[in-house]
């Protein structure tokens, strides 16, 4: 973050473009830890919620644009909020 403010003289924790790729990386990723965590290879999470490998591969990848994030984001924005998603375990 401090390069990015450094050579772009932006503040990332205020700037929207930022932001909003910041929380496409931390939703991939978290998907990916969360499937490693599990034990579990791309296709066989596809396979558990019937999908293709590639999907997951998508959805993993931090520059993905899927309706979804996007709609989530939309949402958010317009009531002024922030999009947070988190997976949590079932077991506490």
């Amino acid at each position: 973050m401090e390069i990015i403010k450094m050579r772009f003289g932006i503040d990332p924790s205020t700037d929207e473009n930022v932001q909003a790729f910041a929380d496409d990386f931390r939703i991939a990723q978290m998907i990916f830890d969360a499937r490693q965590a599990a034990g579990l290879s791309q296709k066989e999470l596809a396979d558990a919620i019937g999908t293709t490998e590639d999907v997951i591969a998508e959805i993993e990848d931090a520059d993905h644009e899927g309706e979804s994030f996007s709609m989530l984001r939309r949402i958010a924005d317009a009531l002024h909020m922030r999009l947070r998603v988190e997976l949590v375990s079932v077991e506490n």
